[in-house]
């Protein structure tokens, strides 16, 4: 009895094991890296603040064996475009599962900024856990004011994260992105508060603050 208590403990661990396994595996179906808020804004299609007044399932077509295709759709209110088409957006549509990079938002009045998404030819917006989307009541007051003044000044910059010490930048145009290394978090003071300007140099430096940029700042003025 003993040895079969033992047995059947054993088999309920394998079966823990390949269970957490196979959820480790499909959690890392999705993967991207992180991109401050400035890159997303500059790589995106479609920035935008919206409102979020519905979620549905829906068909979006089929796969090569003629299974649907499930997406999430979001009805949008759309406050504000900083960058993108001349239309509004009326929806988005993500994966119905985070395995899938699908997005999990509120679709109950919350205001959203949407920065990435993939704009297709019929106007319909795509969007992934590889684009940033914040709340826009958790936005920095720099983050606001930069999508409509610092970061397309930027845009010629290139941001390089930085993972683990030493980092190195190999030209003037790159702003390295330390967050990860300083505060071990993904989205720190850089990212809430700092913009990647090309000086009149070409040279590329972080900004910090809500004021215009001067025409010349040097990188020990916003450390």
């Amino acid at each position: 009895f003993a040895m079969m208590s033992r047995t059947v403990r054993g088999g309920l661990l394998a079966l823990a094991l390949l269970l957490a396994w196979r959820a480790e595996d499909a959690a890392e179906a999705c993967s991207c890296s992180p991109a401050h808020p400035q890159q997303a804004f500059c790589n995106a299609d479609v920035v935008i603040r919206a409102k979020l007044v519905e979620r549905q399932e829906v068909d979006v077509g089929n796969d090569i064996y003629g299974n649907p295709v499930k997406q999430i759709k979001f009805g949008v209110k759309q406050i504000k475009m900083f960058k993108g088409p001349t239309q509004d957006i009326e929806a988005i549509y993500t994966p119905p599962s985070s395995a899938m990079c699908g997005v999990s938002l509120q679709a109950n009045g919350k205001e959203y900024l949407i920065t990435g998404g993939k704009l297709n030819a019929d106007g319909t917006l795509h969007v992934t856990l590889c684009d940033f989307i914040e709340l826009w009541e958790s936005t920095s007051a720099t983050q606001k004011k930069s999508l409509t003044q610092r970061y397309e000044m930027g845009c010629d910059c290139k941001i390089t994260r930085c993972t683990s010490i030493p980092c190195l930048i190999s030209s003037p145009s790159e702003c390295l992105w330390t967050d990860w290394v300083m505060e071990k978090a993904v989205y720190g003071q850089q990212a809430k508060h700092f913009a990647c300007i090309k000086r009149s140099d070409d040279s590329c430096a972080w900004y910090r603050g809500v004021a215009p940029p001067k025409k010349d700042f040097m990188d020990i003025e916003d450390p």
